[in-house]
């Protein structure tokens, strides 16, 4: 089902241009100039998503984000917050009243819209998605908890970002992930990246757990399409 994203900003410019880029990545969008609006249009609408803005007229949108959070019918809604703001005390203040991600104009907006798939997918993730907190298969030994790696009984050394990706990877065996899919899980509420940079860590990835990086016994390159871990049952 088409995910629905209300823009709520007076900038008009800025309205439109995410309006464009969000609806040519399949989502339905609405639009709102000012906090009020904003406000109707997420009672009315039920958007899955509001990016809002910090400064607006009739209501700021710090007033919003706290009003989202106080009725029952909308306390879960996602809230990512745009600013033109730098100082770090807004972006506090804005994650302090429930925005569950915060970016500065101006912004790009490939990373707006790869962090809306982020903050979305968190939304919607569910406990029993997660993989176990002890995760074991030919020699690999994971712990979620502790974070810490081995293979065939020897400790490995990762860095967190590496730790994440592998963690992602091991929950979902067997299935392949574009580099543009694996930048959304593993990346995407972050800083923008390039693809490239998938393709950095799971070499080094292979370089720290694979006997043989030349023929991976659990990373697996799918050509033309990206990465997998390897079937558990196979």
């Amino acid at each position: 089902m088409q995910k629905k994203i209300l823009i709520a900003d007076d900038e008009k410019d800025i309205v439109d241009l995410v309006v464009y880029n969000l609806e040519q990545d399949g989502f339905a969008t609405l639009q709102a100039y000012d906090g009020l609006k904003a406000w109707e249009t997420i009672r009315a609408q039920r958007p899955d998503l509001v990016l809002l803005d910090l400064m607006m007229p009739e209501i700021p949108g710090m007033d919003v984000c706290r009003m989202i959070r106080h009725e029952a019918s909308t306390v879960a809604l996602p809230v990512i917050m745009l600013t033109a703001k730098s100082d770090p005390v807004d972006k506090i203040l804005g994650l302090e009243v429930g925005a569950d991600d915060y970016m500065t104009k101006p912004f790009h907006v490939r990373e707006l819209v790869a962090r809306v798939r982020a903050v979305l997918r968190r939304s919607e993730r569910k406990p029993e998605d997660d993989p176990p907190e002890i995760f074991t298969f030919r020699g690999l030994h994971m712990d979620g908890g502790s974070c810490r790696v081995s293979v065939d009984g020897i400790p490995v050394e990762l860095s967190s970002r590496e730790f994440k990706l592998l963690w992602f990877l091991v929950g979902h065996p067997d299935r392949v992930y574009s580099r543009d899919q694996l930048l959304d899980q593993v990346w995407g509420d972050e800083s923008f990246v390039e693809p490239r940079t998938v393709d950095v860590h799971i070499s080094r990835l292979r370089a720290a757990i694979e006997p043989d990086r030349e023929n991976p016994r659990y990373i697996l390159t799918v050509r033309g399409i990206g990465y997998k871990f390897a079937d558990k049952d196979g």
